[in-house]
């Protein structure tokens, strides 16, 4: 893991490889309405979702792990079944 301060000086964050979005996992988020809530999430989330099913050996194995992120999103209280809800919006009305 490469650590971001080497790359940029002051930076204090460990950096992950981006994983790309395959075209099956963009598609099946657009046939269930679930992009915007896809998008809604936090960085390392969507990034770890993606890593965690393609990362998947067997085809079964990644469309399991897809239809638990859809159920996730269409939940919005659950990562990667742990609770999880969005962080407080900081506007001011």
């Amino acid at each position: 893991m490469a650590h971001a301060a080497t790359a940029h000086p002051g930076a204090h964050r460990l950096t992950r490889a981006r994983n790309p979005m395959p075209t099956w996992v963009r598609e099946a988020l657009h046939e269930r309405g679930l992009l915007p809530a896809y998008e809604a999430r936090p960085p390392y989330q969507r990034n770890d979702y993606l890593g965690w099913i393609t990362g998947a050996k067997q085809t079964a194995t990644q469309h399991k792990r897809l239809a638990q992120m859809l159920d996730e999103l269409a939940g919005g209280t659950h990562y990667m079944r742990m609770a999880w809800r969005p962080a407080a919006s900081k506007q001011k009305g």
